[in-house]
């Protein structure tokens, strides 16, 4: 173990000149070469910073300024858990300057007159304990980026099944996929523009795509129904909302409990008038406020199997008046202050929309 310590750097503080050619003298003779010495108790601080020593050799009786007063100016330039061995050299045999050197910090005391050779032996026991420490946090550093490495993997494992997922409930009528992909990416920006957390818009944007996993329970034959539906379609239509959450329910990650709320909520209306509970308000989850007007906008926006799409003024004219009604103040204010062109198809669409309550559903 000595040869992993010769080259590590020790600072002595001593306002004796003999005892600190004495012990450069003897640590060079071990093999310790790089050795920074000063008489003078002041310059301790301004070397510790400017040599970072593995080891700082102390004199606690000092004149002017003493190894008390020394090792409460290093401490704050001691990192938290880091072990920075200080030894202490002191003539003093009063129990209680010992105790409050070790309690300061020091990790051992010697006694003077010092004998040179375990001074040297406690120096290179530090010294092994500091070069083990050392070795420990690099290792656990090693441990911490694989863990994280891991953590990642795992999670865009996790998305990416989510992201599966919600293409599963949107594949029979939206066999691009896009939907879900715009409807998050909108709600995560929504969720900004309304002032919520970086982290929590992250994980809306992640969960909003699968607002409409619950279609993988729906017939075809009124999922992909062209025209209006009768009201006993609409009925089954609204089961995606109960289905999707049943199939979120009992997540174990933020991310599925997000979407849960989400796939039973988004159809809720601040008025009270939506499904599956009726809620009104601030009952309804901010989650679902955010993908309710995102999902409509989308939905407006490009064609359907039962209609084609909306042209955008129409559509956020639509958004306006449902202020207060289907959407949440604030909400839409939040919402027509943005640029959402990005979002919307290139191609024309239809000049004569039909009503906004049957496909704002």
């Amino acid at each position: 173990m000595l040869e992993s310590v010769t080259h590590n750097r020790i600072l002595l503080v001593d306002d004796e000149d003999s005892n600190l050619r004495s012990l450069t003298r003897v640590l060079a003779r071990e093999g310790l070469t790089d050795v920074i010495s000063s008489a003078d108790p002041h310059q301790a601080r301004p070397l510790f910073i400017e040599y970072r020593p593995d080891l700082v050799v102390l004199d606690l009786r000092m004149p002017k300024l003493d190894g008390f007063a020394v090792m409460d100016q290093l401490r704050p330039l001691i990192p938290a858990g880091s072990f920075l061995p200080i030894l202490v050299l002191t003539g003093d045999t009063d129990p209680v300057a010992k105790r409050r050197a070790l309690a300061m910090g020091a990790r051992d005391l010697l006694a003077k007159p010092f004998d040179m050779i375990e001074v040297v032996l406690r120096i290179r026991n530090l010294l092994e304990t500091r070069a083990l420490h050392l070795r420990l946090e690099s290792h656990n550093l090693v441990l911490e980026a694989k863990v994280l490495e891991r953590t990642r993997e795992l999670d865009d494992t996790q998305l990416e099944m989510l992201q599966r997922l919600a293409a599963a409930g949107e594949v029979r009528d939206d066999d691009t996929g896009q939907h879900t992909y715009r409807v998050g990416a909108m709600a995560g920006r929504l969720a900004r523009g309304v002032g919520l957390g970086e982290e929590e818009a992250r994980l809306i944007h992640q969960a909003a795509p699968l607002h409409d996993v619950g279609k993988i329970g729906i017939p075809d034959s009124v999922l992909l129904k062209r025209g209006a539906l009768t009201a006993a379609e609409f009925d089954v239509i609204k089961m995606h909302t109960l289905i999707g959450a049943r199939v979120l329910n009992g997540g174990r990650c933020q991310v599925v409990n997000v979407a849960e709320r989400i796939a039973r909520s988004h159809h809720e209306r601040w008025n009270g008038t939506g499904y599956p509970d009726g809620l009104a308000g601030q009952a309804i989850p901010i989650e679902a406020r955010l993908v309710a007007i995102v999902d409509v906008f989308d939905a407006l926006t490009h064609d359907r199997p039962y209609r084609p799409a909306w042209p955008l003024p129409k559509v956020l004219a639509a958004i306006q008046e449902q202020r207060g009604q289907h959407f949440e103040p604030r909400i839409v204010d939040a919402f027509l202050e943005q640029d959402w062109t990005e979002f919307t198809p290139r191609t024309s669409a239809s000049e004569h929309p039909d009503e906004f309550h049957v496909y704002a559903a």
